[in-house]
C-alpha cells in the first residue's frame, strides 16, 4: 500500500488540516482529510501519518510505504525517536520532546506494521503530494472563520 501524507496550518498555531491519499497502480483509491481549529503544522503532519496508518491497519494490511514531505516526521520516526525514548522523551538538550503524545501514538501504531518511510519534496510537482496539499488547504479554509 502506497500512501502520501501532508499537513499544515495557517498561522502556526492556527487553523490546520491533514490529508492522506492511497495510491494503487498510479491511481488514487482513497482520500481522507480532517481539520483542527487551532493547531500547528507539525501536529497536522503527524496526524496525517497516524490517520494513514490507522487506515492501513483497518484494511488488514501489514505493510505500507509512506511518502511525507515533512523532514520532521521522516527524521523523527526513523532516527530521533530512538534516543527520545531512551532519554524518557527528552531531546539531546534535555528539553521535553514537543508533540510527545503524537510521537507516542505514531510509535505505537507504526510498531504494528512494516513501514517504509520516504521523503518527497513538497510543492515540487508530485501529483499525489500536491493532491494532499490541496486537501489540507480545503480543510484549513473550512476552519479559517
Amino acid at each position: 500500500m502506497i500512501i502520501y501524507t501532508d499537513g499544515g496550518c495557517s498561522g502556526n498555531p492556527g487553523p490546520g488540516g491533514w490529508a492522506f491519499v492511497v495510491v494503487e497502480n498510479n491511481e488514487v483509491i482513497k482520500k481522507a482529510s480532517g481539520a483542527d481549529k487551532l493547531t500547528t503544522n507539525n501536529k497536522m503532519e503527524l496526524t496525517a501519518v497516524i490517520q494513514a496508518l490507522k487506515y492501513v491497519i483497518a484494511c488488514g494490511e501489514k505493510s505500507c510505504e509512506i511518502h511525507t514531505d515533512s523532514q520532521y516526521v521522516k527524521n523523527g520516526i526513523t532516527a530521533w525517536i530512538f534516543n527520545w525514548k531512551k532519554k524518557n522523551w527528552r531531546t539531546s538538550g534535555g528539553d521535553a520532546v514537543k508533540n510527545q503524545e503524537y510521537w507516542m501514538a505514531l510509535d505505537h501504531i507504526s510498531a504494528q506494521l512494516n513501514v517504509k518511510w520516504s521523503w518527497v519534496k513538497g510543492h515540487a510537482g508530485n501529483e499525489f503530494n500536491e493532491l494532499c496539499d490541496d486537501l489540507v488547504k480545503e480543510q484549513r479554509e473550512k476552519n479559517w472563520t
